[in-house]
């Protein structure tokens, strides 16, 4: 088994095209094994009126929510799928999300003897607020459940030590392994003509986040940090690649603290089209606590660009004090006073950016694909040692109470 190409089944409630961490993350992970050799079937949710162009990607009936817009849920029978399935011979299942269609690829594996490796891509918890039920029983429900689906697979990766130490709180004790998510190859842009592009002038200092905006990504705080660094650097300019539920409220906080002149609101951008605005800016920053990991960030870097985030979650794993960027607590003067020391040292700058562009050689998608194909095998190893021990045993009972807060 530990020579020839594997045949893997990946099970997801998010997939593209819903553009997030996690589905950028399954896209590059199946396209690198791919690559190298491996049979890999995509299961996931339907798409309003999306159209796959990829064979091997078998989508469930899914609809939308009031609570979930843009993220369709999978919905019974399933049967219909599992003849799809059965149609097919895999030697690992791989899921990436603990509900609906990663709950079904939990099952099938169980009732098929195939083992099990799960991705645990987000901190649910914290993310409890688009749930319409009170906030402390929602965290519990959110913790048993991590409880019982990571206790019931063979293998578990995690992006970061972070996420890792997340799960270990919810009394989850299968073999991990940390595997931070490979940074994608590049687009080699003009910067000048990037900047120009976008309207910006060489004297400029242009400031760039992106991501969702969301009441998680802690994106006050982030607002008030540059407010404070614009009134010192007058120079200073910042993008906003991205949208979400908190644009509009974030357009106010813009207008509220007098920088709304500054700040240009991206939207949306077709994730083709988000290279030209790392090669625009000088600095990305990042202020979300709620990350396993910090993809964007790695991203960034592959452009030459430096980071400066917050501490907490696994978003700032891959800074490192003074050589790719900074860290800084997770405050207002912290945050504006290491955004404003960098952009006013231009060799710092220069210095962090060199150092960034060479700290993304290491965190490449192959390397990734080749350590996650590693717990396949491992995977497949130890079930083909015990069978009929695999993900049928019952874990030990989780000691959780309600009402439930995990450890800060």
């Amino acid at each position: 088994m530990s020579g020839r190409p594997l045949r893997i089944a990946v099970f997801s409630d998010s997939c593209l095209p819903i553009l997030n961490g996690v589905s950028i993350s399954i896209d590059l992970l199946v396209k690198e094994l791919r690559n190298q050799g491996h049979s890999v079937h995509i299961y996931t949710a339907a798409h309003f009126k999306h159209k796959d162009s990829d064979p091997n990607t078998f989508r469930f009936a899914a609809v939308e929510t009031p609570w979930t817009k843009n993220y369709p849920l999978a919905f019974p029978p399933f049967f219909p799928m599992l003849r799809k399935f059965r149609q097919n011979t895999y030697d690992v299942i791989h899921t990436h999300t603990p509900f609906t269609i990663g709950f079904v690829g939990l099952r099938w594996a169980q009732s098929h003897e195939i083992p099990v490796v799960a991705t645990y891509h987000t901190l649910y918890d914290r993310y409890a607020h688009y749930i319409p039920a009170p906030r402390r029983y929602v965290r519990y429900k959110i913790a048993k459940h991590t409880h019982f689906y990571y206790n019931r697979v063979d293998q578990i990766i995690t992006p970061s030590e972070a996420a890792a130490k997340w799960l270990k709180r919810h009394e989850v004790d299968r073999p991990m392994h940390v595997i931070p998510t490979g940074a994608p190859n590049r687009a080699f842009l003009d910067r000048a003509e990037a900047r120009h592009a976008l309207g910006y002038l060489p004297h400029h200092k242009v400031l760039l986040y992106v991501g969702r905006l969301a009441r998680e990504k802690n994106l006050e705080l982030l607002f008030e940090s540059v407010s404070l660094v614009f009134c010192q650097e007058p120079d200073a300019r910042l993008i906003v690649v991205g949208d979400g539920p908190h644009r509009d409220a974030c357009v106010t906080i813009a207008r509220r603290l007098g920088i709304g002149d500054r700040v240009h609101f991206a939207g949306f951008v077709p994730r083709d089209e988000v290279d030209r605005f790392y090669a625009a800016a000088d600095l990305f920053v990042f202020a979300s606590i709620t990350e396993t990991q910090g993809l964007v960030i790695q991203e960034a870097m592959t452009h030459g660009l430096p980071a400066i985030a917050v501490v907490g979650g696994g978003a700032s794993a891959a800074i490192v004090d003074g050589l790719n960027g900074f860290v800084t607590k997770n405050s207002v003067s912290d945050l504006s006073l290491a955004i404003g020391d960098v952009l006013r040292d231009t060799d710092l700058l220069d210095r962090l950016a060199q150092g960034a562009a060479r700290s993304t050689k290491v965190h490449t998608v192959a390397n990734m694909a080749n350590q996650v194909a590693q717990v396949y095998r491992l995977a497949i190893d130890v079930g083909k040692q015990s069978p009929s021990d695999r993900a049928l045993v019952e874990p030990r009972e989780s000691s959780l109470q309600p009402p439930y807060s995990p450890k800060q």
